[in-house]
């Protein structure tokens, strides 16, 4: 790719001055912002602005003038073009006009991208979990063994929605197509931010001059006709093979099977030209011909529309209609948490949600439930939860899919109290069955996930977030006259333009830094500065090829690893840090324990130094903290790195947003729930000459205990009980406080969270600043975050 871009014809010029034909970076971040951002009447109206008379004017002085120096850029990418078509015998009240480029060429561009050298892969394997076969990517699954042949396999990965592309009245719609390849890691390729998906073609919605009963059958045909000449040379490819260059600059002969189309429910049955019971009538498919291409594989469930719209859909209407105002008031009553949506107007008047906003309910609606239904209703939706959390894992096992299955299983079991309670509600009443396609498909995923791969890799998300990127502002654009389609195309083509040079800037860079290495040993270095979750390849790979242009990139920022700098465990599988700085410095205990309002600090410390063999002999300071991070491996991939919790104190006493375990993230006796109160580090007054024993030095941290009710957890929600403890102030006293300790900071192993336990209707002095303090008996939610509820499940399962 590289080289292509250095045999342009003007590269000479491009010696001493990377960014000609323009005269600098300041120049080329103009054009760019003009490009991307302006219609050509705009670009015009600004160069004309008198602001340039006192001021430097760039070279342009026109809109034309621009764009005929933007096609002097090296690098043009697979070309757009509009192709005029026609249904044979069938007329439609617009011209058909479809954008696209070659998906083939798209492919090889992709295949051979530097960025992603790192995160590729070629070849199937197993992977092992003690005795059990793990599931993870595609390359690990049954049909990725099934296709290999001799040669590179390039797995080809669609994705396609409707969508409107214009905001005013009677907008234009249209169906983008997007695609990527399989070789990219999931992690990677399943973030828009990661740029692995092209935008492949822009196919019509129209209205056809026929009987509206034959419009929807029409629009499928135009649709695969589309994508046919869209995909053609893919399916050529995947027949007799094409030489593709790696991103390692390797020629390789590859192979180009479709082994995903990602999209909703009714566009599977237009793909799969499914009617409810019978075929729709479209006889020319775009996947005919096309080798391994066999939509009962390549349509796979989808976790966006088949679980999260199914719970919004059902789910969630079962539960408002039995809890009803009591819903919302539970809902705004829960405890605000850094990063997750807190539904301060409660969620019955929401009409539509993203699909994080299903996932913020979901963390909560169980335990939201005691009180309010039956301990069958509260099985049938936790069963339906679990199901939903497991057929998210990252990785599978046989265990894990026939938990899957048991979950799905348990729903169907106690659906029934559903039915009793009338939940489920139809126009003419309550209905007595559960006829939802969306939970029959919920059949297959055990099925899906063996042949195809564990299912988060083919959400729809990531697609959802493709069509505000790629759509919403690309038409917007345009003057929508009559040549509105080619001033698509052209548009498109800048757009690759820049996207192009922009990598050329960055290579040319590279190449011309003193010292710097060649190309090839900068893409393979790695930097272990950096997690490798959450992280944005192009970001990654340009801190290592030309660290000085990581300024100029608008990225996601890596997620810190605290293993590095900040505070280890004994076993060193768990970081905290906090800041180097303290938000208070040199409170004496008094202090300290009237501004925590925790009244028994000075025996719990007296008891801490006397448990590790120590006496005070003088007064002791203590620098305090608000907040600090705690930072776990992932308990799926054990070697990655997962991003850091928050927990934070608050001064006036009310509880903080996630509470802690100690021990081996086992709940055993020996281990406990607690609340984290202070966090401090005792150090000696200014000038005194003595040293505090490393015990005493260390951070610490001041909890309040829970005990757990019973053994295990409750058998409707699955979760743990625990209550506050309570002890006395002294001996002589009848006083009760709440029973606390000092611990070392590194004694805490996790963030997890509590929720009430509600005992029928909550009081209107119950709000989210003090629902953790009036309570005495919680939930200790596992379904706060994926992590937890892996790890919590083990513990079950033990």
């Amino acid at each position: 790719m590289f080289q292509e871009m250095q045999d342009h014809p003007l590269q000479e010029a491009r010696e001493t001055n990377v960014w000609y034909p323009f005269d600098g970076l300041g120049e080329w971040s103009l054009v760019k912002f003009l490009v991307e951002n302006l219609s050509q009447m705009q670009i015009d109206k600004f160069l004309k602005l008198d602001w340039f008379q006192m001021r430097e004017r760039p070279q342009f002085k026109t809109k034309d003038e621009l764009f005929f120096y933007m096609q002097q850029l090296p690098g043009r990418g697979p070309k757009w073009q509009c192709t005029k078509l026609k249904l044979k015998g069938y007329e439609s009240e617009q011209p058909i006009h479809l954008i696209w480029r070659d998906g083939l060429e798209v492919t090889k561009q992709l295949f051979a991208n530097p960025v992603y050298a790192k995160h590729m892969c070629y070849d199937p394997h197993h992977i092992y979990q003690g005795q059990e076969h793990q599931i993870g990517e595609f390359w690990t699954s049954d049909d990725a063994w099934e296709i290999q042949v001799r040669a590179t396999i390039v797995p080809i990965i669609a994705a396609s929605d409707k969508t409107p592309v214009t905001r005013h009245t009677g907008g234009l719609e249209m169906h983008p197509l997007f695609l990527t390849i399989g070789n990219i890691q999931a992690d990677v390729r399943m973030k828009a931010t990661s740029h692995a998906w092209r935008c492949t073609a822009f196919m019509p919605i129209l209205t056809f001059i026929v009987n509206s009963d034959f419009q929807t059958l029409l629009w499928a045909r135009l649709w695969h006709k589309c994508m046919d000449l869209v995909c053609s040379n893919l399916k050529v490819a995947a027949r007799v093979g094409e030489y593709m260059v790696d991103p390692s600059a390797k020629i390789r002969y590859c192979f180009t099977p479709l082994i995903s189309h990602i999209s909703d429910l009714p566009e599977q049955l237009m793909i799969a030209c499914s009617k409810k019971l019978h075929l729709s009538g479209v006889h020319l498919l775009y996947w005919r011909e096309w080798r391994c291409s066999n939509p009962a594989r390549f349509l796979m469930p989808e976790i966006l529309h088949t679980l999260h719209k199914f719970f919004f859909d059902h789910v969630l209407k079962w539960i408002k209609q039995i809890m009803s105002h009591e819903l919302d008031v539970r809902f705004k009553s829960h405890h605000k948490h850094t990063g997750v949506r807190h539904f301060s107007g409660g969620v019955s008047h929401v009409n539509q949600m993203t699909g994080r906003e299903h996932r913020d309910i979901q963390h909560t609606i169980v335990p939201t439930l005691w009180g309010m239904a039956s301990p069958g209703f509260i099985c049938a939706v936790r069963a339906m939860i679990d199901f939903i959390y497991l057929a998210q894992n990252p990785l599978h096992t046989e265990s894990s899919i026939a938990s899957m299955t048991q979950a799905l299983q348990d729903f169907h079991d106690n659906k029934q109290a559903i039915l009793d309670a009338e939940a489920r509600q139809g126009k003419s009443g309550a209905k007595d069955d559960f006829f939802i396609p969306k939970l029959e498909l919920m059949q297959n995923f055990a099925r899906a996930i063996s042949h195809v791969g564990t299912l988060m890799q083919w959400t729809a998300d990531v697609l959802e977030r493709l069509l505000i990127t790629h759509c919403k502002h690309l038409f917007e654009r345009t003057s929508h006259q009559r040549d509105f389609v080619l001033q698509i195309a052209r548009i498109l083509n800048r757009e690759e333009s820049i996207r192009l040079f922009d990598l050329y800037t960055l290579l040319s860079s590279s190449v011309s830094m003193p010292g710097q290495g060649p190309l090839m040993n900068a893409v393979i270095m790695e930097d272990k500065e950096i997690t490798s979750t959450e992280t944005d390849p192009t970001f990654t790979w340009v801190s290592n090829a030309n660290p000085a242009a990581q300024l100029r990139l608008q990225a996601l920022r890596p997620v810190c690893n605290h293993f590095l700098k900040g505070i280890l465990s004994d076993n060193a599988w768990i970081a905290f840090n906090v800041t180097v700085k303290a938000d208070c410095n040199r409170l004496d205990a008094s202090q300290l324990q009237s501004s925590y309002d925790i009244t028994d600090f000075s025996h719990a410390l007296h008891l801490y130094v006397t448990r590790n063999g120590y006496t005070l002999s003088g007064q002791l300071l203590f620098n305090t903290w608000l907040k600090f991070h705690i930072q776990l491996f992932s308990a799926f991939h054990t070697c990655r790195i997962m991003p850091s919790h928050l927990p934070v104190i608050f001064l006036e006493g009310t509880a903080m947003p996630y509470y802690l375990t100690r021990g081996s993230m086992v709940i055993t006796d020996a281990s406990y729930v607690a609340q984290v109160r202070a966090i401090f580090q005792p150090t000696l007054p200014r000038g005194s000459c003595a040293q505090l024993p490393e015990r005493l030095s260390q951070v610490l941290v001041y909890i309040q205990h829970f005990d757990f009710v019973v053994p295990g957890p409750e058998p409707s929600t699955g979760m743990w009980m625990v209550r506050r403890s309570y002890t006395r102030y002294s001996a002589q006293s009848e006083r009760v406080i709440r029973r606390g300790s000092i611990i070392p900071l590194t004694d805490v192993t996790h963030a997890v969270e509590i929720i009430p336990v509600y005992q029928g209707p909550l009081g209107r002095d119950v709000n989210s600043g003090n629902s953790m303090e009036v309570f005495d008996d919680y939930f200790l939610n596992n379904f706060a975050d994926k992590e937890l509820y892996h790890s919590l499940s083990v513990i079950s399962d033990a």
